[in-house]
């Protein structure tokens, strides 16, 4: 799957520990996708990460443009054992 990091999602994923993985399957077989309560061009995908503890990672992605764009990610506390 194409996407394409913000500097923020890129800096998030450093700072976070974020493996690109990760990221690519949360984008690519999401457990959940929920739209953004704000914006109709963003797109929340979560997947747990089993080897992260069955942490929940969040991601932000716009997905009216090409390729898609990553806003933002991160692992979501409120969403642990939720999915």
């Amino acid at each position: 799957m194409r996407y394409a990091l913000t500097e923020h999602a890129r800096d998030a994923m450093q700072k976070r520990g974020i493996h690109a993985e990760w990221l690519q399957r949360a984008l690519a077989a999401p457990d959940r996708c929920v739209p953004d309560q704000v914006d109709a061009d963003l797109e929340h995908r979560l997947a747990v990460i089993p080897e992260f503890g069955n942490r929940v990672l969040r991601v932000i992605v716009n997905t009216r443009v090409v390729p898609q764009r990553v806003i933002t990610l991160f692992f979501d506390c409120r969403m642990r054992g939720r999915l």
